[in-house]
Protein backbone atom coordinates (compact mmCIF):
# COMPACT_ATOMS: atom_id res chain seq x y z
CA UNK A 1 0.00 0.00 0.00
CA UNK A 2 1.45 3.70 -0.95
CA UNK A 3 1.70 5.86 1.52
CA UNK A 4 -0.72 9.09 1.15
CA UNK A 5 0.50 12.18 -0.31
CA UNK A 6 1.20 15.25 1.62
CA UNK A 7 -1.38 17.44 1.61
CA UNK A 8 -1.34 21.03 1.80
CA UNK A 9 -0.88 22.75 5.50
CA UNK A 10 -2.98 25.20 6.78
CA UNK A 11 -1.97 28.77 7.02
CA UNK A 12 -2.87 28.06 10.98
CA UNK A 13 -0.41 25.14 11.10
CA UNK A 14 2.86 27.05 9.25
CA UNK A 15 2.11 29.82 11.76
CA UNK A 16 2.06 27.66 14.57
CA UNK A 17 5.10 25.77 13.09
CA UNK A 18 6.78 28.83 12.64
CA UNK A 19 6.87 30.24 16.12
CA UNK A 20 7.88 26.75 17.48
CA UNK A 21 10.87 27.10 15.47
CA UNK A 22 11.41 30.62 16.53
CA UNK A 23 11.16 30.38 20.16
CA UNK A 24 12.07 26.73 20.47
CA UNK A 25 9.71 26.53 23.23
CA UNK A 26 5.81 25.23 23.10
CA UNK A 27 4.47 27.81 25.90
CA UNK A 28 6.56 31.14 24.77
CA UNK A 29 5.64 29.89 20.89
CA UNK A 30 1.99 30.01 21.85
CA UNK A 31 2.22 33.29 23.73
CA UNK A 32 3.44 34.69 20.69
CA UNK A 33 1.29 34.29 18.15
CA UNK A 34 -1.60 34.64 20.77
CA UNK A 35 -3.32 30.94 21.03
CA UNK A 36 -3.14 28.48 23.87
CA UNK A 37 -0.29 25.88 24.43
CA UNK A 38 -2.84 22.72 23.09
CA UNK A 39 -3.96 24.33 20.36
CA UNK A 40 -0.76 25.36 19.08
CA UNK A 41 1.30 21.89 19.82
CA UNK A 42 -1.86 20.25 17.75
CA UNK A 43 -1.38 23.00 15.02
CA UNK A 44 2.07 21.35 14.68
CA UNK A 45 1.25 17.88 15.14
CA UNK A 46 -1.57 18.44 12.29
CA UNK A 47 1.43 19.88 10.01
CA UNK A 48 3.92 17.04 10.67
CA UNK A 49 0.88 14.36 9.96
CA UNK A 50 -0.24 16.44 6.66
CA UNK A 51 3.61 16.26 5.23
CA UNK A 52 4.12 12.79 6.68
CA UNK A 53 7.54 13.92 8.20
CA UNK A 54 8.51 14.59 11.89
CA UNK A 55 9.25 18.32 12.55
CA UNK A 56 9.96 19.03 15.94
CA UNK A 57 11.81 16.35 18.73
CA UNK A 58 9.70 16.99 22.21
CA UNK A 59 11.46 16.22 25.14
CA UNK A 60 10.96 16.91 28.27
CA UNK A 61 13.55 20.03 28.61
CA UNK A 62 13.05 21.79 25.13
CA UNK A 63 12.23 21.45 21.89
CA UNK A 64 14.64 20.34 19.07
CA UNK A 65 13.97 20.98 15.18
CA UNK A 66 14.89 18.70 13.11
CA UNK A 67 16.39 18.97 9.88
CA UNK A 68 13.75 18.90 7.64
CA UNK A 69 12.13 21.02 10.43
CA UNK A 70 14.51 23.85 10.13
CA UNK A 71 14.19 23.74 6.10
CA UNK A 72 10.35 23.69 6.27
CA UNK A 73 10.73 26.46 8.82
CA UNK A 74 12.21 28.77 5.87
CA UNK A 75 9.46 27.60 4.36
CA UNK A 76 6.97 28.02 6.58
CA UNK A 77 8.60 31.81 7.00
CA UNK A 78 8.34 32.75 3.30
CA UNK A 79 4.80 31.69 2.67
CA UNK A 80 3.79 33.71 6.11
CA UNK A 81 5.69 36.44 4.52
CA UNK A 82 3.91 36.04 1.21
CA UNK A 83 0.60 36.53 2.39
CA UNK A 84 0.82 39.19 4.76
CA UNK A 85 2.13 41.10 1.80
CA UNK A 86 -0.97 39.85 -0.18
CA UNK A 87 -3.43 41.66 2.85
CA UNK A 88 -1.01 44.53 3.23
CA UNK A 89 -1.08 45.48 -0.45
CA UNK A 90 -5.08 45.13 -0.21
CA UNK A 91 -5.33 47.33 2.81
CA UNK A 92 -2.62 49.99 2.01
CA UNK A 93 -4.62 50.64 -1.32
CA UNK A 94 -7.88 50.78 0.17
CA UNK A 95 -6.88 54.06 2.80
CA UNK A 96 -3.27 55.03 4.37
CA UNK A 97 -2.73 55.19 7.99
CA UNK A 98 -5.68 52.95 8.58
CA UNK A 99 -5.80 49.43 9.62
CA UNK A 100 -3.43 47.46 12.07
CA UNK A 101 0.01 48.30 12.24
CA UNK A 102 2.20 46.09 14.49
CA UNK A 103 5.47 48.22 15.30
CA UNK A 104 8.37 46.31 16.79
CA UNK A 105 10.64 48.36 19.21
CA UNK A 106 14.47 47.45 20.60
CA UNK A 107 14.24 48.00 25.10
CA UNK A 108 17.04 50.37 25.33
CA UNK A 109 14.84 52.83 22.98
CA UNK A 110 11.68 51.70 23.75
CA UNK A 111 10.53 53.66 27.05
CA UNK A 112 12.21 56.89 25.84
CA UNK A 113 10.91 57.30 22.56
CA UNK A 114 7.54 55.53 22.74
CA UNK A 115 5.53 58.42 24.24
CA UNK A 116 6.70 60.31 21.64
CA UNK A 117 5.37 57.44 19.23
CA UNK A 118 1.82 57.27 20.82
CA UNK A 119 1.09 60.79 21.15
CA UNK A 120 1.80 61.37 17.15
CA UNK A 121 -0.90 58.43 16.26
CA UNK A 122 -3.01 59.34 18.60
CA UNK A 123 -3.31 62.70 17.26
CA UNK A 124 -2.12 62.48 13.46
CA UNK A 125 -3.29 58.99 12.94
CA UNK A 126 -6.53 57.90 14.79
CA UNK A 127 -7.44 55.37 12.38
CA UNK A 128 -4.17 53.55 12.87
CA UNK A 129 -4.17 50.61 15.15
CA UNK A 130 -0.99 50.47 16.65
CA UNK A 131 0.27 47.11 18.43
CA UNK A 132 3.36 47.30 20.30
CA UNK A 133 6.07 44.63 20.68
CA UNK A 134 8.92 45.55 22.85
CA UNK A 135 11.98 42.52 21.34
CA UNK A 136 15.30 42.27 21.22
CA UNK A 137 16.86 42.79 17.88
CA UNK A 138 17.34 39.68 16.28
CA UNK A 139 13.54 38.64 17.25
CA UNK A 140 12.08 41.93 15.84
CA UNK A 141 13.96 41.06 12.76
CA UNK A 142 13.05 37.71 12.21
CA UNK A 143 9.21 38.82 12.81
CA UNK A 144 9.47 41.61 10.16
CA UNK A 145 10.63 38.67 7.75
CA UNK A 146 7.84 36.19 8.70
CA UNK A 147 4.70 39.08 8.58
CA UNK A 148 4.52 39.02 12.55
CA UNK A 149 5.33 42.56 12.52
CA UNK A 150 5.64 45.56 9.87
CA UNK A 151 7.64 48.36 11.02
CA UNK A 152 10.80 48.46 13.56
CA UNK A 153 11.83 51.30 15.77
CA UNK A 154 15.80 50.22 16.34
CA UNK A 155 19.43 51.02 15.57
CA UNK A 156 21.01 50.84 12.50
CA UNK A 157 22.38 49.44 10.78
CA UNK A 158 19.83 46.83 11.66
CA UNK A 159 21.71 43.64 10.55
CA UNK A 160 20.08 40.28 9.89
CA UNK A 161 20.42 37.69 7.41
CA UNK A 162 17.40 39.34 5.55
CA UNK A 163 17.50 42.40 3.75
CA UNK A 164 15.80 45.24 5.09
CA UNK A 165 14.36 49.04 4.09
CA UNK A 166 15.99 51.29 6.51
CA UNK A 167 14.61 54.78 7.16
CA UNK A 168 16.98 57.00 9.36
CA UNK A 169 15.51 59.18 12.12
CA UNK A 170 18.64 60.50 14.10
CA UNK A 171 21.86 59.67 15.71
CA UNK A 172 22.31 60.63 19.46
CA UNK A 173 25.78 60.54 21.21
CA UNK A 174 26.63 57.96 24.01
CA UNK A 175 26.56 59.69 27.57
CA UNK A 176 29.37 58.50 30.21
CA UNK A 177 27.65 58.02 33.67
CA UNK A 178 29.68 57.86 36.63
CA UNK A 179 28.98 58.16 40.37
CA UNK A 180 29.03 61.82 41.28
CA UNK A 181 31.82 61.81 43.33
CA UNK A 182 33.79 59.68 40.44
CA UNK A 183 37.16 62.09 39.34
CA UNK A 184 35.06 62.86 35.82
CA UNK A 185 31.56 63.42 37.05
CA UNK A 186 30.55 66.41 35.35
CA UNK A 187 33.83 67.14 32.90
CA UNK A 188 32.16 68.00 28.82
CA UNK A 189 35.80 66.79 26.97
CA UNK A 190 36.61 63.38 28.24
CA UNK A 191 38.23 61.94 25.29
CA UNK A 192 37.15 58.34 24.56
CA UNK A 193 40.56 56.67 25.93
CA UNK A 194 38.93 57.45 29.04
CA UNK A 195 37.58 53.71 28.86
CA UNK A 196 40.93 52.47 29.23
CA UNK A 197 40.90 53.35 33.13
CA UNK A 198 37.52 52.39 33.62
CA UNK A 199 35.27 49.24 34.66
CA UNK A 200 32.23 49.87 32.11
CA UNK A 201 29.23 47.36 33.16
CA UNK A 202 27.13 46.11 30.35
CA UNK A 203 23.94 44.82 29.64
CA UNK A 204 23.72 41.07 28.76
CA UNK A 205 23.56 39.76 25.40
CA UNK A 206 21.36 39.79 23.08
CA UNK A 207 20.79 43.86 23.71
CA UNK A 208 22.71 45.79 20.42
CA UNK A 209 23.39 48.24 22.96
CA UNK A 210 26.00 46.40 24.70
CA UNK A 211 27.50 45.07 20.98
CA UNK A 212 28.24 49.10 20.73
CA UNK A 213 29.35 49.77 23.92
CA UNK A 214 32.14 46.67 23.46
CA UNK A 215 33.14 48.64 20.01
CA UNK A 216 33.74 51.51 21.42
CA UNK A 217 35.63 49.66 24.05
CA UNK A 218 37.42 47.80 21.25
CA UNK A 219 38.14 50.90 19.58
CA UNK A 220 40.60 52.43 22.33
CA UNK A 221 41.85 49.04 23.58
CA UNK A 222 39.58 49.12 27.08
CA UNK A 223 38.32 45.93 28.61
CA UNK A 224 34.69 46.47 29.89
CA UNK A 225 34.22 45.11 33.85
CA UNK A 226 35.07 41.04 34.11
CA UNK A 227 32.86 39.20 36.81
CA UNK A 228 29.12 37.77 35.80
CA UNK A 229 27.66 41.42 36.76
CA UNK A 230 25.30 41.62 33.59
CA UNK A 231 22.05 43.86 33.46
CA UNK A 232 18.49 43.09 31.26
CA UNK A 233 17.71 46.70 31.07
CA UNK A 234 19.34 50.49 31.49
CA UNK A 235 17.12 50.93 34.48
CA UNK A 236 19.23 48.03 36.52
CA UNK A 237 22.45 49.36 34.88
CA UNK A 238 22.58 52.84 36.71
CA UNK A 239 21.61 50.93 39.72
CA UNK A 240 24.48 48.92 39.38
CA UNK A 241 26.35 52.38 38.78
CA UNK A 242 24.63 54.52 41.56
CA UNK A 243 26.15 51.41 43.81
CA UNK A 244 29.50 51.79 43.21
CA UNK A 245 29.95 48.77 40.71
CA UNK A 246 31.23 50.57 38.14
CA UNK A 247 30.34 53.15 35.26
CA UNK A 248 28.53 52.39 32.19
CA UNK A 249 27.47 54.32 28.98
CA UNK A 250 23.54 55.63 28.05
CA UNK A 251 22.36 56.85 24.89
CA UNK A 252 21.35 60.69 25.44
CA UNK A 253 17.73 60.36 25.13
CA UNK A 254 17.57 57.64 27.91
CA UNK A 255 19.88 60.10 30.25
CA UNK A 256 17.06 62.23 31.83
CA UNK A 257 14.72 59.56 32.51
CA UNK A 258 16.95 57.17 33.89
CA UNK A 259 18.93 59.26 35.81
CA UNK A 260 16.35 61.31 37.38
CA UNK A 261 15.82 58.11 39.47
CA UNK A 262 18.51 58.44 41.95
CA UNK A 263 20.49 61.21 42.79
CA UNK A 264 23.53 59.14 43.05
CA UNK A 265 24.24 59.21 39.15
CA UNK A 266 26.51 62.14 36.94
CA UNK A 267 26.78 62.44 33.34
CA UNK A 268 30.55 62.83 31.53
CA UNK A 269 30.34 63.85 28.16
CA UNK A 270 32.58 62.86 25.36
CA UNK A 271 34.75 65.55 23.66
CA UNK A 272 33.72 65.62 20.13
CA UNK A 273 33.13 63.28 17.84
CA UNK A 274 31.45 61.66 20.55
CA UNK A 275 30.12 57.94 20.18
CA UNK A 276 27.01 57.37 19.04
CA UNK A 277 24.63 56.03 17.33
CA UNK A 278 21.67 55.74 14.60
CA UNK A 279 17.73 55.21 15.31
CA UNK A 280 15.80 54.68 12.36
CA UNK A 281 12.68 53.07 11.25
CA UNK A 282 13.24 49.33 9.19
CA UNK A 283 10.44 47.75 7.49
CA UNK A 284 10.26 45.11 3.89
CA UNK A 285 11.81 46.17 0.86
CA UNK A 286 9.04 46.70 -1.79
CA UNK A 287 6.20 46.76 1.35
CA UNK A 288 2.47 48.34 -0.22
CA UNK A 289 2.78 50.67 3.00
CA UNK A 290 6.31 51.96 2.04
CA UNK A 291 4.92 55.12 1.52
CA UNK A 292 3.47 55.17 4.67
CA UNK A 293 6.34 54.24 6.51
CA UNK A 294 8.20 57.54 4.73
CA UNK A 295 5.83 59.94 5.53
CA UNK A 296 5.49 58.15 9.04
CA UNK A 297 9.20 58.67 9.57
CA UNK A 298 8.69 62.08 8.52
CA UNK A 299 6.31 63.31 10.98
CA UNK A 300 8.03 61.46 13.85
CA UNK A 301 11.31 63.25 13.01
CA UNK A 302 9.01 66.62 14.01
CA UNK A 303 7.97 65.04 16.89
CA UNK A 304 11.21 64.43 17.91
CA UNK A 305 13.05 67.80 17.79
CA UNK A 306 12.61 68.41 21.55
CA UNK A 307 15.07 65.43 22.61
CA UNK A 308 19.10 65.43 22.68
CA UNK A 309 19.50 64.13 19.21
CA UNK A 310 20.70 65.12 15.97
CA UNK A 311 17.81 64.50 13.38
CA UNK A 312 18.32 62.76 10.32
CA UNK A 313 17.88 64.55 6.85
Amino acid sequence: MKPSAPRTPTVSQLRAFAAVAEHRHFREAAAAIGTSQSALSGAVAALEESLGAQLVERTTRRVVITPLGERIAGHSRRVLSALHALTEEAEAARRPFTGPLHLGVIPTVAPYLLPTVLRLVRDAYPDLELHVHEERTPSLLNGLADGRLDLLLLALPAGGALPVAEVPLFDEDFVLVVPPEHALAGRADVPRDALLDLDVLLLEEGHCLRDQALDICREVGAEPAGGSTRAAGLSTLVQLVAGGLGVTLLPATALDVEAGRTDRLAAVRFARPAPGRRIGLAHRPGSARTNEYGRFAAALREALRGLPVRLAA
